[in-house]
């Protein structure tokens, strides 16, 4: 056990530990489609829709969650942990930490209190009276099962900043595997009794499980909890005013998650589930490549800050921002041209709408993807405010399109799609502008030529799988995971093998790890007994 716990806990490269993210990531969707596949199944069919209050009982607690705790988790609170790290003051590591989930841990437990008190009157703050009351019925139910989840998130987020702060992401990337992993459970063994506000039990045992799970990666760190709020302590009142700002920028991203739920609520029964499903499936890429990356390389970029050695923070970011760039392009171009494989291998029999509204989202990908990177370029320097001025004019943009667009005399619910996508690219520009300005340095000769070499690969890219599509059309009669999964794979992999061999041929730096490990496998010998 502790020969585990020590492998678990130790401290990983950046490559180490983005291949943990992304594995761990790509284990997650895995669940996560799986959750989503069962749940369609068991609960959704065309013309029979019953998991709008399932998406809707969600709304509030996210929002809580995210406006007060998530703010705090990581961006704004592990540079406080990365300079006493890197003084060797463990200490004061262990203050700050125990300091901030005293605090935040006593406002979420009355946050959970409100959340079980006043259930309805906050449903019918997202969804007015545009639920039937069968559906407001489990919507409130499930909503109060999962009153108290935004503590327990609170505090695994707190402890796994600790650790992501040591260079240790074992627990961080496996944890949330059991979350994913209880609501499937629930879903089979609540279906026929409680039927879809089993899900919130379920999502509550999720919660409760990662807790535990995150405990146990504190054994291997010594970590030495403190029962106070040391409010006398500078660095803690100085962290607790990086807070605000990063969490009014979460709150505002779940603002607009309400709203465009409300919006969707007016075009139909089935509207919310449609652009959830099709949003969960536009995450994806997002948080396997952006989020993963960013995630393993923050702690690196705090260091180099940390260290006085803007230099190698600047080529450090440079150098992750256009491999972004560099692996989240065919993505983009394979989930556009194979949206309704996707969306029908997944979602099976609600696939067209959800396609549609996906197709929409791809420009959202790109640069959701490219903002995980970006916007920690401003927290590591301990900036949240810039990114939430940005935010703040991007959620009224979206708003402002929602309201617009999604309209059934516009574009109904795939209107919703458009925005994000629209409003992706403005927020993402405009961080980008505002780092040039402030470093006129940043963005060099060598790193545009690349990228514009990177666009030109890219082409090939399009044209490759535009081609496959033609080829391996899509078929009314096409069911099930063999075959619809070898059609997908039959466009992936030429189309991946296309941009890999042209970005060889280019001289593009981001696809040399991959040619160094495919050779790798390929000339391994055989080992015969």
């Amino acid at each position: 056990m502790n020969k585990w716990l020590t492998r678990a806990n130790r401290r990983l490269t950046l490559t180490s530990a983005a291949a943990l993210l992304v594995g761990a990531a790509l284990l997650g969707q895995i669940l996560g489609f799986m959750r989503t596949q069962v749940i369609n199944g068991n609960f959704n069919s065309p013309g029979h829709i019953t998991t709008d209050a399932y998406f809707a009982a969600f709304k509030i607690p996210d929002f809580f969650f995210y406006t007060i705790a998530a703010g705090a988790l990581g961006v704004a609170f592990m540079p406080f942990l990365a300079d006493r790290l890197e003084k060797g003051d463990r200490k004061a590591v262990w203050q700050l930490t125990s300091g901030l989930l005293n605090l935040l841990g006593l406002i979420m437990a009355a946050v959970g209190v409100i959340l079980l008190v006043f259930t309805e009157p906050l449903i019918r703050l997202v969804i007015g009276n545009n639920l039937s009351p069968d559906q407001m019925h489990d919507a409130v139910l499930i909503m109060r099962i999962v009153a108290f989840n935004p503590l327990l998130f609170t505090i695994s987020g707190i402890l796994t900043s600790l650790q992501q702060t040591f260079g240790r992401f074992f627990f961080y990337a496996t944890a949330p595997l059991l979350y994913n992993g209880c609501i499937v459970a629930s879903v089979y063994i609540f279906r026929n009794n409680l039927g879809i506000v089993g899900l919130g039990i379920g999502a509550l045992a999720g919660a409760i499980l990662q807790l535990l799970f995150v405990l146990i990666g504190l054994s291997g760190m010594r970590f030495r909890y403190v029962p106070t709020i040391i409010w006398n302590n500078p660095e803690f009142r100085r962290m607790l005013r990086q807070l605000p700002p990063r969490s009014v920028d979460q709150g505002i991203d779940s603002i607009n998650s309400i709203v465009e739920t409300n919006r969707a609520s007016t075009l139909g029964r089935g509207s919310i589930t449609f652009y959830e499903n099709a949003y969960t499936l536009h995450l994806v890429p997002i948080l396997l490549i952006g989020t993963t990356i960013a995630t393993a390389a923050f702690p690196r970029l705090n260091d180099r800050l940390a260290q006085n050695r803007p230099d190698l923070f600047r080529k450090d970011f440079l150098m992750i921002l256009r491999a972004m760039i560099w692996i989240i392009l065919p993505v983009a171009v394979i989930s556009f041209f194979t949206r309704a494989y996707l969306a029908r291998l997944i979602y099976k029999n609600i696939a067209p709408e959800i396609a549609l509204i996906f197709g929409f989202l791809v420009g959202a990908i790109v640069f959701r993807t490219l903002y995980a990177i970006i916007s920690r370029y401003f927290y590591a320097q301990k900036d949240t405010k810039t990114p939430l001025m940005v935010s703040i004019f991007a959620i009224g943009l979206n708003i402002y399109l929602a309201f617009t667009l999604a309209k059934p005399t516009a574009y109904g619910v795939a209107g919703l799609a458009i925005a994000q996508s629209v409003v992706a690219t403005v927020e993402v520009f405009i961080l980008l502008t505002v780092m040039l300005w402030r470093d006129h340095r940043l963005f060099n000769g060598e790193f545009w030529g690349g990228v514009v070499r990177i666009f030109s690969v890219t082409g090939f890219t399009v044209l490759t799988t535009y081609t496959m599509v033609t080829l391996i059309p899509l078929s009314t009669s096409d069911r099930g995971f063999s075959t619809l999964g070898a059609k997908v794979l039959s466009i992936i992999i030429p189309s991946l093998a296309v941009h890999i061999t042209i970005s060889a041929i280019f001289g593009i730096e981001e696809v040399q790890p991959v040619i160094r490990k495919i050779k790798q496998l390929a000339l391994k010998p055989i080992r015969i007994q």
